[in-house]
């Protein structure tokens, strides 16, 4: 007679919520080492960039199509910007999974408090 038996229907379930946990556990690890997950550049082409009017360098703005932008507006000194100061490249809240260059700028720029 078994002591212990196991069913087929056990075994089946706990190895597919193992394997549903591996993903969340390499997140939680990165979260643990302070790594964010890597960040595709943003293409000013993509749909989302070009409805917000995404250009990588602010100097390059136009100004007729964008009247509400001025020289000092940088998504480095925007509170949606995420990334470290310094850094050419960091994340947005308005485009996750991907980065904006730091000279960068979009309609939706908004004054960082203390910048």
């Amino acid at each position: 007679m078994n002591d212990f038996p196991v069913r087929r229907r056990a075994v089946i379930k706990a190895a597919l919520l193992g394997l549903a946990a591996l993903p969340a556990g390499t997140l939680f690890e990165q979260a643990l080492a302070g790594t964010p997950p890597a960040q595709t550049p943003l293409d000013p082409n993509d749909p989302q960039g070009k409805a917000l009017g995404y250009a990588p360098d602010s100097a390059k703005v136009d100004v007729k199509l964008n009247p509400t932008h001025k020289a000092v507006q940088k998504c480095s000194n925007c509170v949606q910007y995420v990334g470290k100061a310094g850094d050419a490249r960091g994340g947005c809240n308005l485009f996750p999974a991907r980065s904006v260059a730091a000279a960068g700028w979009c309609r939706v720029w908004a004054l960082k408090p203390g910048a």
